[in-house]
Formats: structure tokens, C-alpha cells, sequence
């Protein structure tokens, strides 16, 4: 299991049981709690709201050293130990980190860098990009990349399978793949509605295949020496990585995932000063993004970033007004038209896993009218994932998940490219490797399929 209940901690007071969007947890008030493994969808959010912890002085000093020792955290740490929990799978990538033969190739999602600072004591929602390429340089990763590139690279994908679908009479409405944890549970509960997904790998999975194939290429190095980590704010996309399907390189795309929250125990136990870090820039090509690719990382971004591209592509003008306010928001479901030129295109944006079932039985019934819809699982989006750093005061939680999004959307404007056509690593990994958005290389790489699950 990836995500657990210490049941030698837990206490029974039931906050997961109340955040849970599946009922995946059961148990008696005041007794220790059970996952069920068949309907978690690992979106990590009884991880963040859990309040039942080892202490030294009710559980002994050996205890919480031994519960330590069992989940792989380093000795320098020394935050509380909770029973809900998630693996910790930082002694692979350090053991990456020490392999000279390796060739270790990071990438970091947009919801971590506005909020990794937090873990060091800056101010909720602090913008750290240019700090977190620097502490993993310090962390001595060959290539320090960024998934946000791959955002940008879904958007041409999806976009232009949108525009196909809508255009040449496919399955409607299509369904975002970016969420792990949607995906999981539409195939596990829904499973005659997966030909509504988009067939796109997640920007994790795409940057994981693209690693290991033009990135091995433009580094002129063999792919079989790469291993490829990503620093996500999801506790899912560790089960997402090793999905057997994920292997489109010839290689497995993605070997690690490491939470948000891992990657503050890493800088931590090398002894980096992270406050103090000069900002870099990550690298090139493969590091490259647009504010389209940062904005993935709240709800309703990759929404806005798909329609910032279809728009110029089906009407070969500039869109009038960059920026959507309609599908921006977390207010369970919320639809709108956008009139692209002669189409009228009706899309809906989901906030939370629990307001999504509604709309599927709508859809089977035949009273859905949407083109395009994005599903995120957690409450505010990636900046609210299960790896996230976690919020020890249920007051500040409101607070840092606004704070996080401003940060996301200041990014976005502050950017000199926001749209990821724009991209000029982009076009260059069309021009050179893929050819063409859906063509024959990009669906190999890039485009998945669906498990039909029955219940």
C-alpha cells in the first residue's frame, strides 16, 4: 500500500474518514481505522489531515526512532510522525544519486514549487522555482528538468485530440488524464466511460518517456543509464509510475516519485540551507515552459491552457483575452461556452473527486451537453495534493490553499510566454523527434490506454 493507517498510532478520531472522496475508510470512532485497498484511489488527503502522532513522551524516544527506521524517513527529521502515512522512497534516489553509473534526470511539478518553502519556514504559498532547481543541483541530479515542459507538451496533445474529437464526431465529452487518482477510480467504478478519457499520459509520464528517448538523444547518452525521478505534490503518482503500461520508452519512464514533502527530507538530510540558495534556472531543453505548463498545477488550469491553444489553432488568430477567469475557482462544478471562432465549445471544470459522480451518471443517462471536462481529485487541485507539505493547523489550510494559487497565477503572468505553443523547445521537439501533435511517434510515447476494471 502506498498510502497507510499506522494502526499503533491511529486513534479513531475519524478525520480521514470525513475527507476520504471514495469511503475507502472504515473503523470504529476511537479505534484505529482500515484503508480498503480496492476503492482508495491514493489522492493522499487523510495523509493531510490526519492529527493522531507519535511522541516521545507518550510513545518512548526507541518507539518513535524504530517508526522512523520502518518508513525510511532520515534521522535529522524531526517533524511528528502520523499514522496516516505514504511510503517514503527516498533511499532509491539517493541510491540513484550515489551510482555512477546512472545518469539522474529530475523533473518537479508546478504545485511544488509554491509550496516546498513551506517546509522551511517561509510564508505559505511562497514561489520557489528558481531555489528548488538550486537544491537539486546541490543534490547533485545530472539534469534538473521540469515537468511544466511536459504540461505544455500534453496541451498539444490533448488540445489538438480535443479539436479531432469535436471536429470528426469522437467520443464526447472528453475527460482530462492529468489526475492519477480520477483515472483510477473512473476505470475502477466507471469503466464503461473510460473511452471519455483523453488518451494522454499525465505531463509526469510524458516528461518520463521523453527523457528517456530525445533526452538520451540530445545528451548523447544511452537511455539504459537514465534514471528518471519526478518530485510531485501527488502520493498517486507513485502508483501511476509503475502502472505496467508505462514503459513506452523501453524502459520503465518514470523509476521514482518522490512527494513534496520528500524532497524537503532529501535537502535536509544533505544539509542544505535551502532559505539561503541562489536561484537558477532549470535546464534546457527539457526545462523549458510557458505560464500555460505552471498553471496545470491549480483547477481549472489545464482547462485554461488547453483553450489558450485550441483557440489560435482553430482560428489562426490571437486569442482576445489570455487569461479565463470563468473556469478558474473551486466551487465543485462550474461550466462554460467559449466561442472559438465559429464553434461554441461547452466545458466544465470538477473540483474534487466526491462532486464528479453526479456528472458521470448525468452523462450515462444522456443529460451531460459538454465537449471537454477537467477532473481534478483534491480539494484545491495539485497545490492541495496528498504530498503537499502538511498543514499542522487546520485553520491555516484555507489560507495556504489561496495563497498557493495566487502564487501559481502570479507565475503564469509574470512569464514571457503563457501559451504552450509558444514554446520554443516545443516547436524544436516537434521539428526534430515527435514530427506532429498525434502523429505515430507522439501516440506511441505520449498517448495511453485505459484498464476496464469491473467491480
Amino acid at each position: 500500500m502506498i498510502v497507510n493507517i499506522d494502526k499503533d498510532l491511529c486513534t479513531g478520531c475519524q478525520e480521514c474518514v470525513k475527507v476520504c472522496p471514495v469511503s475507502a475508510i472504515t473503523g470504529e470512532p476511537h479505534k484505529p481505522q482500515e484503508i480498503d485497498a480496492d476503492k482508495c484511489v491514493i489522492c493522499g488527503q487523510c495523509v493531510q489531515v490526519c492529527k493522531s502522532y507519535a511522541s516521545i513522551i507518550d510513545h518512548g524516544e526507541e518507539f518513535v526512532t524504530n517508526k522512523k527506521q520502518e518508513r525510511k524517513i532520515p534521522d535529522v527529521i524531526n517533524e511528528p510522525l502520523f499514522a496516516a502515512n505514504n511510503v517514503c522512497d527516498i533511499d532509491k534516489v539517493k541510491a540513484a544519486l550515489k551510482d555512477p553509473s546512472k545518469i539522474t534526470m529530475v523533473q518537479c511539478a508546478p504545485a511544488v514549487r509554491v509550496a516546498l518553502g513551506e517546509d522551511f519556514g517561509m510564508e505559505l504559498g511562497s514561489l520557489t522555482s528558481g531555489k528548488m532547481a538550486a537544491a537539486l543541483k546541490a543534490l547533485n541530479f545530472d539534469k534538473i528538468y521540469d515537468t511544466n515542459f511536459a504540461a505544455d507538451l500534453t496541451i498539444m496533445e490533448e488540445g489538438h485530440e480535443l479539436i479531432k474529437r469535436v471536429t470528426e464526431g469522437g467520443t464526447l465529452p472528453m475527460f482530462t488524464s492529468c489526475c492519477p487518482a480520477w483515472v483510477k477510480f473512473l476505470e475502477t467504478n466507471f469503466p464503461e466511460l473510460t473511452d471519455h478519457l483523453s488518451s494522454c499520459k499525465s505531463p509526469q509520464q510524458m516528461a518520463g518517456a521523453v527523457f528517456k528517448t530525445y533526452g538520451a538523444k540530445v545528451n548523447k547518452i544511452d537511455a539504459k543509464d537514465i534514471y528518471s525521478i519526478s518530485i510531485m505534490p501527488c502520493t498517486c503518482k507513485k502508483f501511476e509510475c509503475d502502472r505496467p503500461e508505462m514503459d513506452s520508452s523501453g524502459y520503465r519512464d518514470v523509476d521514482a516519485v518522490l512527494t513534496t514533502r520528500e524532497l524537503a527530507y532529501l535537502i535536509k538530510d544533505a544539509g542544505i540551507d535551502f532559505n539561503s540558495l541562489e536561484e537558477i534556472p532549470f535546464e534546457s531543453p527539457l526545462g523549458v515552459y510557458t505560464g500555460a505548463g505552471t498553471i496545470f498545477g491549480v483547477t481549472g488550469g489545464v482547462m485554461e491552457a488547453a483553450l489558450r491553444t485550441a483557440y489560435e489553432v482553430i482560428t489562426g488568430e490571437e486569442i482576445p483575452s489570455i487569461d479565463i477567469p470563468a473556469v478558474r475557482g473551486r466551487d465543485g462544478f462550474r461550466t462554460t461556452e467559449v466561442q472559438i471562432g465559429e464553434l461554441t465549445l461547452k466545458v466544465g471544470v470538477v473540483t474534487g473527486l466526491k462532486n464528479v459522480v453526479p456528472i458521470l451518471e448525468d452523462l450515462k443517462s444522456g443529460k451531460l451537453d459538454l465537449h471537454f471536462i477537467e477532473v481534478m481529485t483534491c480539494p484545491a487541485g495539485c497545490v492541495s495534493g496528498g504530498g503537499q507539505p502538511k498543514l499542522l493547523l487546520e485553520e491555516y489550510r484555507e489560507t495556504a490553499y489561496d495563497n498557493r494559487i495566487k502564487s501559481t497565477y502570479k507565475h503564469d503572468a509574470n512569464l514571457p510566454l503563457r501559451k504552450s505553443h509558444n514554446n520554443p523547445e516545443i516547436t524544436k521537439i516537434y521539428s526534430k523527434f515527435l514530427k506532429e501533435p498525434l502523429g505515430k511517434v507522439s501516440h506511441s510515447l505520449l498517448h495511453t490506454k485505459y484498464c476496464i476494471k469491473n467491480k
